[in-house]
């Protein structure tokens, strides 16, 4: 139920109405022009439609019809060959926003852009249709399909993360979006490195995991999420790797690393991130940020790998005094090295207390140790080791000019995005990401009904995704009473077989056993030079079939490396190799795998190997096998003795991957149709703006057929005419069945008649009646005549 005041809740209860409305097109108030609007949405399934308040997406569409003002007919005003400085207002693509109620006083009905406008000449009408957030998301559906999950036989992502993905592509954000997600031609912009939201996955929107935790050892959770969902260690010192998009060089710039935890969920009180930098000769340094949040002390630390470094340590009282969200972080300037020489680093760390107060806990200082100053290197992995719940992880290369100027609004983006989403809990993990093709929109009403779910987007333009648990349970209390006595004025009561389904298969794709294998090396055909400020990218085709890899590991002559590489020589015919001076960066575009060479030093350098051929080495990945199709079913002995066996068999998906899920989906699915529930359609209501779909609905009639229940709103329709009253029509499914059948008193006739097979032969009849005269006087009728002599077996 939308929330409203006790003025519009008196003005609905009130005998007299007084309707009211207002309409905004771009911006602009419109509603005095309107002659009529309709506003409809329900959930769009292939399930029976007594059952499709379980699965399916929901689109809302508006329709207006607009008059002219001033005289001007409507078409001239609005047609699609009218003026620009009035027809802007309705062209395609044009914002929408439409709100009802009573008394001037109005709720959001409605909010979206215009799809048309059809102006009929010679006629004062436009009619303007316009469909919600949906529109938001006819992009092409992208999702990053890593080969981690099949290569540790863990999950990676579930379909919650999925659909967070594809509303984060077209624009709707659930947590703080990447700071810079598109690579720039200007090679000094900043770039997102990694950006992983852990919202359901270790999957990322930038980047890949590198490593993947037991699934014992983690749970999500949405409840204390900085956000909207969190990773949730189950014991101390939970570990997880990821590998950046972009293996960004170490000297000359300013990066910083980024996450949200929730200090009050919690099973320690220490925070580890790392980055991991590869050095020439297979050894590794690392910038680590440690929080100590017992303690209340922040650290970070420069050195190397497991070994030698420089501790710097800061206090922050309230780091241990105030429980719950902190954003927290710190900025590495290393513009005082170069990409040839050692870099002396200096950082500061950033936080955001729970209470809101931006604390930064001192000035910038600057790494003096030897042990501290990083060589030549590149972004190689990101460490993540936690005792509390964590949100939102992202690195970002080059995010600001200096830090003396960065500003507590550019640390929080305050002002570049805006929540507008809100997920579930999550139920079907994944082991591999589905390919999948569409839009985003398509996508996401494929997982909805794959995984009985609902995608929908509101009457204030949020989406809102619920999973199978959100019909499971009947309601204590309704949001709204409807009765016969004041607020129906039509309603029909249906009960049909299809409703019921008490045998309920779900098929499911069976990973045990598959694994991920190399799918072959394609090697560059080209020596390429890279020249000092320019950015090279090159294409390489990639398979269908092939999941996506990482960027290049950059090659040095004093570590030879096997597998998916590049080596950078200071001549084109080989020369020495070159560490530390090339940013290596890869992204994955359909059939292409794309990789983005920029040079951050002085000189060219080649992807040459030291014998002059070229060094750029690719190796996809692939599935050692395709899973096996298996399917789980539940079923209702019961149900099936009065209603006989009604199967539903859920369409195969690439969607559920595990046993488990399978036979929770069924299972929900048998909860939803083991006896077939009512359905009430076209209730038609007195106009109430506060109804949305999900809403629990008392239904009461007194006059037809003495009902008392409650009904989901599975769909509404609202429809007004100027200078009239606004009809609404609801789509309701009941939240329960009205028990099970007793049959008292029925002896129900079997499904074959008895006396088939048993009839008197003709010979019989011959015999009993030789003559027809002897036939006609025993007066027997047709039926009697077939029975055999003592009756009917």
């Amino acid at each position: 139920m939308l929330s409203s005041d006790p003025a519009l809740a008196g003005s609905l209860a009130a005998p007299d109405r007084t309707p009211a409305h207002a309409t905004r097109c771009g911006g602009r108030e419109i509603g005095g022009q309107v002659q009529s609007w309709k506003v409809e949405r329900a959930y769009s399934t292939d399930l029976p439609e007594a059952l499709r308040a379980f699965s399916g997406s929901a689109s809302a569409q508006l329709e207006v019809q607009l008059g002219g003002a001033s005289g001007v007919p409507a078409p001239r005003l609005y047609s699609a060959w009218a003026g620009r400085i009035t027809g802007d207002a309705v062209r395609p693509g044009q914002s929408v926003v439409h709100r009802t109620g009573l008394l001037g006083a109005v709720l959001p009905a409605f909010r979206g852009t215009v799809r048309s406008r059809t102006a009929a000449s010679g006629t004062d009408t436009v009619t303007v249709q316009a469909l919600d957030g949906a529109e938001r998301l006819r992009g092409p559906a992208l999702l990053p399909r890593p080969y981690h999950g099949l290569m540790y036989a863990r999950p990676v992502a579930s379909t919650i993360w999925c659909v967070d993905e594809l509303l984060r592509q077209g624009g709707i954000h659930t947590c703080p979006p990447p700071r810079a997600p598109a690579a720039a031609a200007d090679v000094t912009a900043p770039s997102t490195a990694l950006y992983a939201s852990l919202h359901g996955g270790f999957n990322a929107t930038h980047g890949q995991p590198e490593t993947l935790p037991d699934p014992a050892s983690y749970t999500w959770i949405r409840d204390g999420a900085p956000y909207e969902m969190a990773l949730m260690p189950a014991a101390a010192g939970l570990a997880v790797s990821w590998m950046p998009r972009s293996r960004f060089v170490v000297g000359g710039t300013v990066f910083q690393a980024e996450l949200y935890v929730n200090t009050a969920r919690a099973v320690g009180s220490a925070l580890e991130l790392k980055l991991v930098f590869d050095r020439s000769a297979g050894a590794y340094g690392n910038y680590a940020l440690n929080v100590d949040f017992a303690a209340g002390t922040v650290k970070i630390t420069s050195g190397t790998v497991d070994g030698s470094g420089q501790v710097y340590t800061w206090t922050v009282p309230k780091l241990a005094s105030l429980k719950g969200t902190w954003h927290l972080g710190c900025t590495v300037d290393t513009r005082a090295g170069t990409t040839s020489t050692a870099t002396p680093a200096t950082v500061i760390p950033r936080l955001t207390a729970p209470d809101g107060e931006y604390v930064v806990p001192g000035a910038p200082v600057t790494f003096s140790a030897a042990s501290s100053t990083q060589p030549p290197s590149e972004l190689f992995r990101i460490d993540l080791k936690t005792d509390v719940a964590v949100e939102c992880l992202q690195i970002t290369d080059r995010v600001w000019p200096d830090l003396a100027s960065y500003t507590a609004d550019e640390w929080e983006q305050r002002g570049r995005w805006t929540r507008g989403a809100e997920l579930d809990d999550v139920t079907v993990p994944l082991f591999d990401v589905p390919r999948v093709s569409g839009s985003q929109w398509d996508v996401i009403t494929e997982i909805a009904r794959a995984t009985l779910s609902t995608a929908e987007f509101d009457e204030q333009g949020v989406f809102r995704w619920r999973g199978p648990g959100r019909f499971q349970k009947v309601p204590a209390q309704p949001d709204v009473t409807v009765t016969t006595r004041r607020d129906i004025a039509a309603l029909t009561v249906a009960e049909e077989i299809d409703a019921c389904r008490n045998h309920c298969e779900q098929a499911y794709r069976d990973y045990n056993g598959v694994r991920s294998t190399y799918a072959g090396t394609t090697a560059d055909t080209v020596v390429r030079e890279i020249r000092p400020g320019a950015v090279v990218e090159v294409a390489y085709a990639m398979a269908e079939d092939e999941l996506d890899i990482g960027p290049l590991q950059i090659e040095d002559d004093a570590a030879v490396t096997t597998g998916h590489k590049v080596r950078f020589g200071s001549a084109a015919t080989g020369g020495s190799s070159v560490k530390g001076g090339v940013t290596v960066s890869s992204r994955r575009d359909g059939p292409n795998y794309i990789v983005r060479f920029v040079n951050h030093g002085t000189a060219s350098v080649w992807t040459v190997t030291k014998d002059g051929k070229p060094s750029v080495q690719i190796v996809p990945q692939k599935r050692t096998a395709d899973p096996a199709q298996r399917t789980f079913a539940w079923y209702n002995t019961t149900s099936q003795a009065y209603y006989g066996k009604q199967v539903y068999q859920a369409p195969a998906t690439d969607w559920v991957q595990q046993r488990q899920s399978a036979s929770d989906l069924s299972h929900a699915m048998l909860d939803a149709g083991r006896y077939p529930v009512p359905l009430l359609g076209d209730v038609e209501v007195l106009h109430d703006p506060r109804i949305q779909l999900g809403d629990v609905v008392r239904v009461v009639d007194t006059t037809g057929a003495a009902l008392d229940t409650f009904a989901w709103v599975v769909g509404i329709r609202t429809t007004c005419q100027a200078g009239s009253v606004p009809q609404q029509t609801l789509t309701l499914r009941g939240t329960s069945y009205n028990g099970v059948p007793l049959d008292s008193g029925l002896t129900p006739d079997p499904p074959v008649d008895p006396q088939y097979g048993s009839r008197r032969s003709y010979a019989l009849v011959a015999a009993q009646f030789p003559t027809l005269d002897d036939l006609t006087q025993s007066r027997l009728t047709y039926r009697e005549l077939l029975q055999p002599p003592g009756g009917a077996v």
